[in-house]
C-alpha cells in the first residue's frame, strides 16, 4: 500500500466520524433552534456574535426547515447576518 493510500484510508475514516458527529450536532442545535423560536434574536456575550433564528429559503443540496444568521466573528470576512442588522435589533457590534 502507497504512503497515498494509507493516507487517504485514514482521513477518509476521519472524514466520516466527522459527518456523523456533525449530523449529531445539527440535531441538537435544530431542536434548540425550534425551542427558541423562529424570528427569535440574541448574543454569544463571550466574543458578541448576534444570532438569529430564520427559516432558510433553501440551498441548492437540501431544504431546512430551520436555521440561523450570524454576524461576522473576529477573523471573518462577513456573517450571514450584516452587522447593520444586528445593530438594528438591538445589539452593540463592532
Amino acid at each position: 500500500m502507497t504512503e497515498a493510500q494509507q493516507t487517504f484510508i485514514e482521513m477518509s475514516k476521519r472524514y466520516e466520524a466527522l459527518k456523523e458527529e456533525m449530523k449529531a450536532l445539527k440535531l441538537i442545535m435544530t431542536e434548540s433552534m425550534i425551542e427558541i423560536g423562529v424570528g427569535k434574536h440574541f448574543q454569544d456575550h463571550v466574543d458578541n456574535t448576534v444570532f438569529q433564528i430564520v427559516k432558510p429559503t433553501g440551498t441548492f443540496i437540501s431544504f431546512d426547515d430551520i436555521g440561523y444568521e450570524r454576524t461576522r466573528r473576529e477573523g471573518e470576512a462577513k456573517g450571514s447576518m450584516s452587522m447593520k442588522r444586528a445593530n438594528e435589533l438591538g445589539y452593540n457590534v463592532k
